[in-house]
Formats: structure tokens, sequence, C-alpha cells
């Protein structure tokens, strides 16, 4: 079987995506990091009413010149405006945020008026018609559409739904990730290791990107290098209704290599497998009724890769976030020559060095896909596409930032 380019891939299973999750409404304070549902619109007009933007003096701006000596006649605070109407030569002591008196159209900053005799202020400097006044309306207005499907609720996002009056949002459901990790040399964490076993890093690995891209994580343990082992814990997936099925391990060619066959023992339709990566070449995908199956390679650093490049923009697929097939990649230049590529794509583990007053990428001399230090110590993966020629420090390039 050949060797399927990253892009092609990648489409291929976003197209296998079955749509987007359902929509559920939650109050405002659990929205946090989850995605709309729907478009969201204000409820009311903010600021509702004209207000000053500093502290100072509220009056006409044809009585604001300098010399001109004014009667003060009241105050407007932030909730508790002046009442009254301010007439020429007169003017309102006012505080940031605080309602415009009926009268005026400028403030005059407290910096720019000078104490007469009693209630008297004189102007030192002119002030125009509408200076530091926010006009009511200027960030939006009711009915406005301010918040769009897909977007993901950050700190900012979230602020300003509560200022255009919603207690609650729709959001789409966390599509549920079931990562199932194969092999019978893997232990758990704290467990006693043997001689021809290893600890299992993969699955939390995994859980921790399912859960920073969208969605929740669900352990399904370990499954040992049998058929009834495997099938039984892809029926719990079933049972669980998972959305994506990630299996880790056991999806090559090798005598104890079973994941693939255990899944199409299951129904599964296989999508494609082999990717022309390094490191994730051993990936593949499938459908297994509305549940997408993604087989992830042992190694931890290449199933860790596998899931920034394809896990990832699935999940926002599946949100309905917009554009998850685009190019997440940024220029960069390089630190150190690398040698022409072949026909596998690579993801270099790299990072930031600083030369000559310039920031560079530099990829670790050990790429081994087993080495999780590198991996954790690594800012960026640098791309280096099929069959590039080489390149000399100083060139341009192409990153993936992990951080």
């Amino acid at each position: 079987m050949s060797l399927t380019p990253v892009a092609v891939a990648l489409r291929a299973l976003l197209d296998s995506a079955p749509g987007t999750t359902g929509a559920e409404t939650l109050p405002l304070a659990r929205c946090a990091g989850r995605v709309l549902a729907a478009d969201v619109a204000a409820l009311r007009t903010q600021p509702p009413f004209a207000n000053s933007a500093m502290d100072g003096y509220a009056a006409r701006a044809n009585d604001l010149q300098p010399g001109k000596e004014l009667r003060v006649i009241g105050e407007s605070a932030a909730g508790r405006g002046f009442a009254g109407s301010v007439a020429p030569g007169e003017a309102v002591r006012i505080f940031t945020g605080a309602p415009l008196p009926e009268g005026t159209d400028a403030i005059l900053i407290q910096e720019h008026a000078e104490g007469v005799d009693g209630p008297v202020i004189r102007v030192t400097k002119a002030a125009n018609k509408g200076q530091f006044v926010r006009a009511a309306g200027l960030d939006f207005s009711n009915g406005e559409v301010l918040l769009a499907a897909g977007r993901r609720l950050d700190s900012a996002a979230l602020g300003l739904a509560a200022a255009m009056g919603h207690p609650e949002l729709p959001v789409r459901r966390k599509p549920v990730v079931a990562i199932l990790a194969t092999g019978d040399e893997l232990v758990l964490p704290g467990e006693p290791v043997g001689p021809d076993q290893i600890v299992a890093s993969n699955s939390y690995a995994l859980a921790a990107l399912v859960e920073q891209a969208g969605g929740t994580a669900l352990d399904l343990g370990i499954a040992r290098d049998n058929h009834p082992d495997l099938a039984a814990r892809i029926e719990a997936a079933k049972a669980a209704n998972a959305d994506v099925l990630i299996t880790l391990g056991g999806a090559s060619v090798g005598a104890h290599d079973l994941v693939q066959a255990a899944l199409k023992a299951q129904g599964m339709d296989l999508g494609f497998w082999k990717i022309a990566m390094r490191p994730g070449k051993p990936m593949m995908m499938g459908r297994l009724g509305p549940m997408v199956a993604l087989g992830l390679p042992g190694n931890p650093v290449s199933s860790i890769v596998c899931g920034h490049l394809f896990v990832t923009p699935l999940i926002e697929a599946l949100l309905g976030m917009a554009e998850p097939e685009r190019d997440r990649g940024e220029p960069a230049i390089l630190a150190v020559d690398l040698p022409a590529n072949d026909e596998r794509q690579d993801y270099l583990r790299s990072t930031f060095v600083t030369e000559a007053g310039e920031r560079r990428i530099k990829p670790f001399p050990k790429q081994d896909s087993s080495m999780l230090a590198n991996l954790a110590r690594a800012e960026a993966l640098v791309i280096r596409p099929v069959f590039a020629e080489p390149a000399k420090a100083g060139d341009p390039c192409r990153i993936i930032r992990l951080r």
C-alpha cells in the first residue's frame, strides 16, 4: 500500500466526521473554553446612555473656552446621574462612567479646570464638542450579532456575552474521544515494571490533547494483545457512544499488531493506512458505524505529533469551528543546516535560539520517536516537506508551535 500524503489524509479524516455534535445550553459561568452552537446577538445597547470617559465637568462645548467661568450646579456619578438640565454658563461635576446630563455635550477634564470662589470653576484649556464623551451604543447596539457560531469562548468573548445581557449560551456538546492503549508490554504509572515492560504514557498525553482541543477524553485502559480483550474494549467505546475511538499501538503489520484486524472484525470501514510522515507513518483511519476510528502509532512522540496534526483538527470539525483544515504552520528561520528529505514529510522537534539578535529555530540533533524528553523540551515542529532540498542555516522554513 502506498503512503498517503499528510494533506490527503487530513482531508479524508475530516470528511469522515459525522457532522457537528449537538447543542446544549449552559450557564455563562460554565462556558469557558466551549464552542458556540449558534450566533449570539446583543440583548441591549452598550453603553445605554452617553457617559463620561474621564473625571471632570460636563458642560456645553461653547462654554469650554479658556478663561470662561462656570457655576457648578450638581454632580453626576456612575449609578447616580444628575437629574436636572444644564444651562449655558453652568457645569456639573462628573465622574468616569456617569451619565452625561441633559444640555451638555463635552467634558472638561479636571486637570483643565481651576477652582474660583465657591461653586465656580475657570476653564484653563478648551474642550471640543463630544470630547471625552462615550456616545450611547459606542460599543454595540441591541440586536447586533457579535459572537458567531463556531467561536471558542475565551475570556474576552465571555465578558462580551455577559455585557450583551446573556445569562446562558448555546454551546456544542464536547465530543467524546475514547482512548485505548494496546500492548502486553504496557503497565500503568506506579505499577511494578517487569523486565520486558514499559510504562504507558501515550494515553495520558492524548487525553490532555483531547481536553485542550475541546473534547472529553474517555480512558478505556490497556488492551492486551489478544482479540477478545480488544473486542471487549471496542464494544465499550460503542456503548459509551464515543464520537471518536483512538487506539494507541498495534496498527502496524507485525504478528502482534492486532488492532486493525480487531476493528475490521467489529465492522470498521478502513479509510487509509500509512501516512507519508515522520514520525507517525503507521497511522490509520476508518469509520466504525457513527464513530471515527483513528489508530495512532505506539511510539509516544509519534502518537502525540499525530494528535496535533489530526486529532485536534478532527475535534474542531466536530465542534463546528471554522477552517479545521487550515494551515497551522508559520514562518521561521533555521539556526542549523538540514539535509535533503525523502518521500516522508518530517516534523522535527525543535527549540528557539537567539543568534546575532535574531530568533531562529533549531531542531534537536536526535529525533528518535521514542524520546519524550525531547518532545517535552520542544517549542515547535519544523516541517520538512517531501523531497525537500538541503537547507542552510538562515534559510526560511515552516513550523508548528507546540507552546
